[in-house]
């Protein structure tokens, strides 16, 4: 039986404390669970991602911005992290000048896509962890990408930026990647108490429809505690109201990804 074609998902918000890394990394998890070989490049020169997943600094030797400037392979750059079925391209401080490099380099946008393009049939699924801007890094997730994850957080302001990151989608579709598409847009931070969170879920599901996923990610302190310990949440604390949420998560993003494409 022929090999799915590997599916390359950006996680991208340009605002940051939205949730994109704790996503990133939970549901990455969740989908080894089901059998999922899943590979992450953390493209935040924060390095969140790695640190999540447990990774120290004498781990990250090699790192995207050896993949990106560099020209290291991505087997080179990849890491195996503890999680079985789940691996890493980690990010380390030297990402945080790609930007500045990327200015006078030949074909700039497309410098992730073309590093991973040949590279990447190992895996089902590809999750680029985006860093908190629209800059080339971005950019770079957005041209190498088939779809896009928005984390969102329930806060008054969240439509605001989802218009400008949505148009950044639409631009970079028109312009750099025709078969990108919006996967869906996941509500983070969720406090049930809070009448502002339930009116933001209200609008966001009433502008965009069914692009938002039903699951609705809850502000949960288990979820705020796991990175400390360099684990997904998931492995944390896996009966915690947040490693619920991200298991029904994973569940209803597969369930799309399956779903007949309507063009």
């Amino acid at each position: 039986m022929a090999h799915k074609p590997t599916r390359i998902m950006a996680i991208v918000n340009q605002k940051g404390g939205v949730g994109k890394t704790t996503t990133t990394i939970n549901l990455a998890t969740a989908m080894t669970a089901v059998g999922k070989r899943v590979l992450i490049v953390d493209l935040d020169p924060q390095g969140n991602a790695s640190t999540g997943l447990g990774l120290g600094h004498k781990d990250r030797q090699l790192s995207s911005y050896d993949l990106l400037i560099r020209e290291e392979t991505l087997k080179r750059v990849t890491t195996a992290s503890f999680v079985p079925g789940l691996d890493i391209v980690p990010s380390n401080i030297d990402l945080s000048g790609a930007e500045i490099e990327m200015v006078d380099l030949p074909e700039r946008e497309f410098l992730l896509r073309d590093a991973i393009a040949h590279a990447i049939s190992d895996y089902d699924y590809v999750l680029i962890d985006c860093p908190p801007a629209l800059g080339f890094l971005t950019l770079n997730a957005l041209t190498a990408a088939n779809t896009v994850l928005v984390p969102l957080q329930c806060e008054f302001y969240a439509l605001e930026g989802l218009s400008h990151l949505l148009r950044t989608v639409e631009r970079v579709k028109k312009g750099l990647n025709p078969s990108l598409e919006l996967q869906g847009i996941v509500l983070t931070m969720y406090d049930k108490r809070s009448s502002l969170c339930g009116q933001v879920v209200e609008d966001v599901r009433e502008h965009l429809g069914d692009k938002v996923y039903d699951t609705v990610i809850p502000r949960n302190v288990r979820v705020s505690e796991a990175p400390s310990y360099g684990k997904p949440v998931l492995l944390y604390d896996h009966k915690c109201a947040g490693s619920v949420a991200y298991v029904h998560l994973a569940g209803e993003m597969l369930r799309r990804e399956t779903a007949p494409r309507v063009q």
